[in-house]
């Protein structure tokens, strides 16, 4: 069985593949609107890092960070500086989970306004799966400008 703590640091790996496949667009290519869930390639991977900063501010307990605009990224190296924090912040996380910590019980409110009650393990599948639905998102952006997406199967990386 993998656990999620594989499926965490592999997720990171492949962010990775994409993020230097995006740092050799032109930034007017990487921003463009292209009609997607958060519009430009741009939006939707700082999205994903955004969704990860989230969640390790709530599991953490911590008070929720004041998060950037999308526009506030201004070039590739902006977007760079953000992933290795939020990365940075995932891997200390992810070295200090203990069995129990990851089973602990969290409660949150639901999209549907529902008090729900989830355990770590719970937010950092969540976290898995945010991202590799977007990722998909950003593989067919990719094919529509005739760009191969880099490989990402489980046993490539």
């Amino acid at each position: 069985m993998v656990d999620i703590k594989a499926l965490i640091e592999y997720n990171s790996r492949v962010r990775r593949s994409y993020f230097a496949t995006f740092a050799k667009l032109p930034w007017e290519e990487f921003v463009k609107n292209h009609e997607a869930s958060w519009h430009s390639m741009r939006n939707i991977f700082i999205h994903t890092l955004g969704a990860v900063d989230h969640w390790l501010d709530f599991l953490q307990n911590e008070k929720l960070r004041s998060r950037r605009d999308f526009d506030d990224y201004k070039t590739i190296g902006d977007v760079q500086t953000y992933m290795e924090r939020v990365e940075r912040r995932m891997k200390d996380y992810l070295n200090s989970l203990t069995p129990e910590s990851l089973n602990k019980k969290c409660v949150t409110t639901n999209d549907a306004g529902e008090k729900i009650e989830i355990t770590a393990e719970d937010v950092l599948i969540h976290i898995f799966e945010e991202e590799v639905h977007h990722r998909g998102e950003l593989i067919a952006l990719l094919w529509q400008m005739g760009i191969e997406p880099p490989l990402m199967g489980w046993k490539y990386l």
